[in-house]
């Protein structure tokens, strides 16, 4: 069965959510005949499928965990049987057992339809060179933007992650016009493509990042360093992979991929459905995958959702930027800190460089925190006084907006490990 419908992107409010309807219904009945864990829940709730008539019943129907899919390892959440599954991707497991996700060729299609959107909405065109730097294999970065980039009849070149010198050869040899990577990446190939004194020789013309959280103030970054315009894209393997949701050209929120995913914000203490606008925890209903269904699965990401029109004319939802997930959150001293917080706090003073490790700790019952952050090239690492003046800063700029004070340590140019994927922020030493 295929999905494929470009046109639902400027339909009507009304035939939108009549589609919606239709596909929820569906969706709840496959779960319902064909995989157990579903049954179990709704049947806890006490529901039956004809219970459920359209997305105005959404919220009756319980939430989806990480741990139910862990608990399924690895296909006792699959609804269909292994001989129909096309391909198999895995989360990485950093948090615990890893997630293991199936694809039918209907659920393949989607998701190349869905990358092509993505591509398209950021303005590439059948005439780009899309150089795809995530990685590839189990992780769905790679092969996510690989298919959406041949599904839109562009060049596609497989650089995967890794091996930056390479990486900018391509560049400059093959004339990559589009870039998808991580936002963290992305930053790493800025600091080599100045280093090796390259940007003149570069045509990229359009970045598209996703997999990790990252503030405007990073986008500006990365646009200086790269010559390109930066579009946020997100997704997760669990829903599909990359693709969920992408900025279109207003880059004013990522346009939500409403034919196939249903969006709820919701109360991360109660919950319940925040109004629009409002941040909460971020909740999908993956409406016509075949292989892994997923109803109300709550991400765990914070963001914000608008549903007003925009300007380009498309229907679909737009959710905010990720500004952190709930199980990244620390409290540290009753103070809710997210990391790109401390980010955003980075980018603004002049000598950070956006390179930063948070170690948590506990002593005598008490929390600590210190922000490891690199000094920006050229700085004068070999001045004390300048050193810790910077320091003195940061740690000036974090209390101010964040509310809580933490140890800042400056360190050399290259002293924080850099990652070829997801970037590694905390490091949680608490008991």
């Amino acid at each position: 069965m295929t999905y494929w419908n470009r046109a639902v992107e400027t339909v009507s409010r009304d035939q939108l959510t009549a589609l919606q309807d239709q596909r929820l219904q569906n969706a709840v009945r496959r779960a319902w005949d064909n995989c157990r864990p579903y049954r179990a829940k709704m049947e806890a709730a006490g529901l039956q499928p004809g219970d459920i008539q359209g997305t105005g019943d959404l919220y009756k129907l319980p939430l989806t965990l990480k741990d139910d899919l862990r608990d399924g390892y690895p296909y006792g959440m699959f609804a269909v049987p292994l001989g129909d599954v096309l391909r198999i991707h895995a989360t990485s497991g950093t948090t615990g057992k890893q997630t293991v996700v199936g694809y039918t060729k209907g659920d393949i299609e989607v998701w190349n339809e869905c990358m092509a959107r993505c591509l398209t909405m950021a303005g590439a065109t059948k005439d780009d060179i899309v150089h795809v730097a995530y990685g590839y294999g189990l992780f769905t970065g790679g092969l996510g933007g690989h298919y959406g980039g041949e599904a839109i009849g562009a060049a596609t070149i497989p650089a995967s992650a890794g091996n930056t010198k390479r990486q900018l050869q391509i560049f400059t040899d093959l004339g990559s016009t589009v870039l998808l990577c991580t936002p963290s990446y992305a930053m790493h190939l800025g600091d080599a493509v100045r280093d090796a004194g390259i940007k003149d020789r570069l045509k990229l013309r359009i970045g598209i990042f996703g997999a990790e959280p990252w503030t405007e103030k990073m986008r500006g970054e990365i646009e200086e360093r790269l010559g390109l315009r930066c579009y946020d894209i997100f997704g997760a393997a669990e829903l599909l992979g990359p693709g969920v949701a992408c900025e279109c050209s207003e880059r004013n929120g990522l346009h939500v991929m409403e034919d196939h995913f249903l969006i709820e914000i919701l109360d991360p203490e109660t919950k319940k459905p925040l109004p629009d606008g409002e941040p909460g925890e971020l909740v999908f209903t993956c409406v016509t995958k075949e292989a892994l269904p997923l109803i109300r699965y709550n991400t765990r990401d914070i963001c914000a959702v608008d549903r007003r029109s925009c300007a380009c004319g498309r229907v679909f939802a737009r959710m905010g930027k990720i500004t952190g997930r709930t199980d990244d959150m620390l409290i540290i001293r009753g103070v809710n800190v997210f990391p790109s917080q401390i980010e955003n706090v980075l980018l603004g003073v002049p000598g950070a460089a956006p390179y930063y490790l948070l170690v948590v700790d506990r002593v005598s019952n008490l929390d600590t925190l210190e922000v490891r952050v690199e000094m920006a090239a050229g700085f004068p690492f070999d001045e004390v006084r300048r050193v810790e003046a910077l320091e003195r800063q940061i740690a000036k700029e974090v209390l101010s907006a964040l509310g809580v004070s933490a140890k800042i340590t400056v360190t050399a140019p290259g002293s924080i490990e850099r990652s070829e994927s997801k970037a590694k922020r905390i490091l949680d030493n608490r008991p």
